[in-house]
């Protein structure tokens, strides 16, 4: 297995959490409920509150069980959130490949798909690793319906098994995997096909993503309504990175925590998907994106 490369200490210039986006979470909904209904005071404590070790918040926990059979599957459950709480605005961290940062891959044809284990053009890499499919239902929280956001698309990114970043990271600047743009069902549904993300160094493991108003805004990339972050659940990863090809994830996830986390730290209780499935016969990971 190749181990992950030194050019991820780049991401603790970019991904700066409370220092780098401060703007950005002064105007999230919830802060602006905290400061107007309990005060300050109030939502420091509630920011606390969130912030506990692993991913035992009292708005999601993450669990294993085994089956009768002697499979081992990784699960979570999440309670509701408040209708007009909106995803939290993040940063899209240094390898978007959105054009703000180098090479944009959503005006190439090939990006509109749902299975992004492979990169497409001229390209030809495969990502390996544990099977994960990503389900994202995004809502329009904007008109006070929490109405599913039909036509809304989304690009999803994340890092390959090695925490390598496809079109950036030395050995696959030349490939594209791992990054997809999907449009919006009748139920607000997006489904990407992929792999599990490794945990590089310094970093929870995570999954990116931008929303944009329909499949033209985002293969132009322009009226992007919010760019955000999956968080994956602990006990899961553990599973995951236990597996072959893994092993410096292991590592890596034992020196950082959702708590100390420069992105998730602040609160993730929005941001933290729900696990099913097992690493055999791969695994699936919702979350709700209100916007």
């Amino acid at each position: 297995m190749s181990h992950h490369d030194d050019s991820h200490d780049e991401i603790h210039d970019h991904d700066l959490g409370l220092s780098h986006d401060l703007p950005r979470l002064l105007s999230r909904r919830r802060a602006l409920s905290f400061l107007t209904g309990a005060g300050l005071a109030g939502a420091g404590l509630i920011t606390l509150a969130a912030c506990g070790d692993g991913d035992t918040t009292t708005t999601t926990a993450a669990s294993t069980t085994t089956s009768s059979a002697g499979s081992t599957n990784a699960s979570s459950t999440t309670s509701s959130s408040t209708s007009d709480d909106e995803i939290p605005e993040e940063t899209s961290g240094p390898y978007p490949g959105d054009g703000s940062n180098g090479p944009n891959v959503l005006t190439q044809s090939g990006i509109v798909r749902q299975d992004i284990t492979t990169s497409f053009g001229s390209a030809s890499g495969v990502a390996s690793g544990v099977p994960l499919t990503i389900k994202l239902t995004v809502l329009n929280v904007n008109d006070g319906s929490s109405a599913p956001y039909q036509g809304a698309a989304v690009y999803l990114w994340h890092c390959d098994r090695d925490g390598k970043y496809s079109m950036y990271s030395d050995g696959v600047t030349d490939e594209n995997y791992l990054r997809g743009v999907q449009a919006a069902d009748s139920a607000g549904l997006v489904t990407f096909t992929s792999i599990y993300p490794a945990c590089y160094s310094g970093r929870w493991p995570h999954i990116h993503f931008e929303v944009y108003p329909s499949l033209e805004a985002a293969t132009s990339a322009s009226d992007r309504l919010r760019t955000s972050q999956l968080a994956l659940p602990e006990a899961a990863s553990k599973l995951v990175y236990a597996t072959d090809g893994y092993e410096q994830s292991v590592t890596n996830l034992s020196q950082v925590s959702l708590a100390t986390d420069n992105i998730f730290s602040d609160g993730y209780s929005l941001q933290l998907g729900t696990i099913t499935g097992d690493v055999s016969n791969g695994m699936t990971v919702t979350l709700n994106v209100p916007v």
